[in-house]
């Protein structure tokens, strides 16, 4: 079945088992850094949010953030929490469009996948959208912050 970002189309769960199937490789970072996912400057932090829940640790791919057609088996980041013992555990993919480049492609409305618009986060300048394959999250699959993710360590 193919993949349209503006297309998505039946409840998913056929999409999300071939998503988790094509990154479940990355359950450790340094087989997503040899892939090109790797923490960059100004998004290399942790991010939680004390009350809601966690985040994690964001490796992003470059050629893949830049590349609009969105191919839902390469997502643009792997999003890993903090483990018991200071290793990071792969437990989300996230979506990423650079807003400047959708916009100017000539598209009127956010990018979707899933059946999800993605969010507008006006501070990174991007569309997103997380799907919590890998970690439970009671809040719901495509929210930003999981209740069971751990809150990033002190440093």
């Amino acid at each position: 079945a193919a993949f349209a970002i503006a297309q998505a189309q039946g409840d998913g769960n056929d999409d999300f088992a071939k998503v988790k199937a094509a990154t479940a490789r990355f359950h450790r970072t340094e087989t997503a850094q040899a892939e090109q996912w790797d923490l960059r400057p100004g998004l290399d932090n942790c991010f939680d949010k004390p009350g809601t829940g966690g985040m994690g640790f964001h490796y992003i791919n470059l050629t893949e953030l830049h590349d609009l057609s969105e191919n839902p088996l390469r997502p643009e980041a792997l999003v890993y929490i903090p483990g018991p013992n200071g290793q990071r555990q792969l437990g989300a993919v996230e979506y990423i469009v650079p807003t400047a480049e959708w916009d100017a492609a000539g598209h009127t409305s956010p990018p979707e996948l899933f059946g999800q618009t993605f969010a507008q986060d006006m501070t990174l300048g991007v569309y997103e959208l997380h799907v919590w394959l890998f970690k439970d999250n009671p809040s719901g699959l495509f929210e930003d912050f999981n209740p069971k993710a751990p809150l990033c360590p002190a440093d």
